[in-house]
């Protein structure tokens, strides 16, 4: 190992992955060509371009689907040893079900891309889920509010393994399915775009509100359940691959020391990590989301709850900010998640951010964060092998910028910089079992409730010149990091963005997690 201020790929363990991450949507376009069907994604943008800033869609995205081969050259070019995508559901089956038929055209796009990546000397990553229902599940049961989506779920992982399992070692389950259940069934701000309902009801006797949210994030783990026993039974054994999940988390610091603040970073952990690392380590859901939202948190059975506990061989995480976490009272006049956290998540305190503000007013860059995160995570969840998923900043489109001010990045050289030595002092001070960090993103894309207003690649796409991709100063940085051919450690440019005191929460945060539920 090298030292922390001046390292490169060689300070991490020899089989440490780097690479960056996508999503279908995100990257692909061509959504209503070569037989794919529609998506939540598709009829979200269209029936709802006021909840997108620039009301944008991902129709023709980056356009990665006729682009790909040149893309994964500029992976190879930086040095990545591996490539995070996503399958498209509605790519391979149009009509969401096994039963409706398989879109060969979409087979033969993915078998492509995988054997591609592999002839360049890229590992596969590959993400199940990411966020893109088909359309046609939706309308018939609900998607994810119903059951039935499992079922159709497992079809559709099945067909998968079936078709790229000999060459895909890492699969992914779900990206963020907090994300997809907070944004999509609670706040609206994502597809398919549902709000929980406010009313006055102290009891909350009558309100349906509150739910969706529950429910969505139920039905998600049972579905992760269902593809996870599927792979181990029928598959990893011939395959020999490994099945995990990503989750994102922020890290969170008390906004006072008050003890209801500390309580509240608690909580609020619990209603982002725990609400789906607890199911799948433990059988069921954190204590305080039983004790906060009480009859409407769902059930699992005996053998849905042994089906979950231990369901992955590694966990994602994708991290990119911190809060201050604040206790609030409750208000039965405010329904939904963050009311039933009894929190609230501030970037501020007294008026001073918690670290410098990126162009996405909820992206604080914070890197010790990172690394608290890790360090909690191993402590209470017992060291599971992690990979950092995604981790990233972005710059704001300004349409008044040249291209050359567009490519000098240093906020984000600086922010890579120090969220890698971050992880790297996890792995060689806490003992965490990191093995891989994913950059999001190789690529400008489309942000979705954020559209093209904000830039996160790596590259730059030029939206008004053919999509033509252009090298930021960051990709620099990151060929001379990953280097093979030296062990000589990158110059120290910058200094680290982190504060030197140890965090004096983080043990009595774990303490209290591993309390018995009636403690």
């Amino acid at each position: 190992m090298g030292s922390i201020d001046n390292f490169s790929r060689y300070s991490f363990p020899d089989d440490f992955v780097f690479g960056t991450s996508s999503s279908a949507y995100q990257y692909e376009g061509e959504t209503n060509k070569h037989g794919r069907g529609p998506a939540i994604w598709d009829t979200f943008t269209e029936e709802h371009t006021e909840r997108i800033n620039d009301h944008s869609n991902g129709n023709l995205a980056v356009d990665f689907y006729h682009r790909y081969k040149e893309d994964v050259q500029r992976m190879k070019e930086m040095g990545m040893d591996a490539f995070r995508f996503s399958i498209s559901w509605s790519r391979v089956l149009p009509h969401g079900r096994l039963s409706a038929g398989v879109n060969e055209e979409g087979i033969k796009f993915y078998n492509d891309l995988i054997d591609d990546l592999l002839k360049n000397g890229l590992q596969p990553y590959v993400t199940l889920f990411h966020w893109d229902t088909p359309q046609a599940l939706e309308d018939k049961y609900g998607g994810f509010l119903s059951p039935n989506i499992v079922n159709d779920f497992r079809d559709f992982v099945d067909l998968c393994f079936q078709k790229f399992g000999d060459r895909v070692k890492k699969w992914i389950t779900l990206n963020e399915p907090w994300m997809f259940s907070v944004q999509g069934y609670d706040m609206g701000t994502m597809a398919p775009g549902r709000i929980s309902v406010v009313v006055n009801d102290p009891h909350r006797s009558l309100n349906t509100g509150a739910t969706e949210v529950y429910t969505v994030s139920h039905h998600l783990l049972l579905a992760h359940a269902a593809a996870v026993k599927l792979y181990k039974e029928k598959y990893q054994s011939c395959q020999c691959g490994q099945i995990g999940i990503t989750l994102v988390s922020h890290w969170f610091e008390p906004y006072s020391n008050s003890e209801d603040d500390q309580n509240a970073t608690k909580r609020s952990l619990d209603f982002m990590l725990g609400w789906f690392m607890d199911p799948i380590t433990n059988g069921d859901y954190p204590r305080n989301m039983h004790d906060f939202v009480g009859g409407r948190l769902p059930k699992f059975t005996a053998e849905e709850s042994k089906m979950l506990k231990g369901s992955y061989d590694f966990i994602g995480i994708n991290y990119y900010t911190t809060y201050y976490a604040q206790n609030i009272d409750a208000n039965y006049q405010s329904v939904g998640f963050m009311s039933d956290a009894r929190a609230n998540w501030t970037g501020e305190r007294n008026g001073i951010p918690i670290g410098p503000q990126a162009g996405v007013k909820w992206l604080y860059i914070y890197p010790e964060g990172i690394s608290r995160l890790l360090n909690y995570t191993k402590d209470l969840y017992g060291n599971p092998t992690i990979y950092i998923t995604e981790n990233g900043v972005d710059d704001v489109n300004n349409n008044a910028s040249s291209l050359k001010e567009a490519l000098n990045d240093p906020i984000r050289e600086k922010s890579y910089r120090d969220h890698l030595k971050n992880v790297l002092r996890s792995i060689t001070e806490h003992g965490v079992d990191v093995k891989g960090f994913f950059a999001w993103s190789l690529m400008d894309n489309f942000e979705w409730g954020s559209g093209y207003a904000v830039r996160f690649g790596l590259y730059y796409v030029d939206y008004n010149n053919d999509l033509k991709r252009y090298p930021k100063k960051s990709v620099k940085w990151f060929k001379q990091f990953l280097r093979r051919d030296s062990h000589s450690p990158i110059p120290h440019t910058y200094p680290l963005i982190t504060s030197n005191e140890t965090s004096k929460i983080e043990d009595s945060l774990v303490r209290d997690a591993k309390r018995p539920r009636n403690a």
